[in-house]
């Protein structure tokens, strides 16, 4: 029915269907905290992960629709305390600035 894919020591069975497609339903669960994925949630999300990590006029990833999903499926795990620890704070101010802007 399915077809199935090997990451490590574990064959994960899956239906096959477009990155974007999963990219479009997602809704991001972002908490301060991170958090691990539960079972009704899991296979959707690692269906979201890059085949393989590849670099394109110095950037990660083919387009910044990949990278942003990449970015949410990190996020949700290491949880935004984490995050904003890295680079400057004042960048992170700004950014949150420009939301009620």
């Amino acid at each position: 029915m399915g077809n199935e894919y090997e990451r490590g020591d574990v064959f994960v069975p899956f239906i096959v269907a477009s990155r974007s497609d999963h990219a479009e339903k997602i809704g991001w669960d972002i908490r301060n905290e991170g958090r691990s994925w539960g079972k009704d949630e899991a296979m959707d999300r690692f269906m979201l992960t890059p085949e393989k990590f590849e670099m394109v006029d110095g950037k990660l990833l083919w387009s910044d629709e990949d990278r942003e999903t990449l970015l949410g499926l990190l996020l949700e795990n290491v949880g935004a305390d984490r995050a904003v620890r890295l680079g400057d704070p004042e960048v992170w101010r700004a950014a949150v600035a420009k939301l009620s802007a």
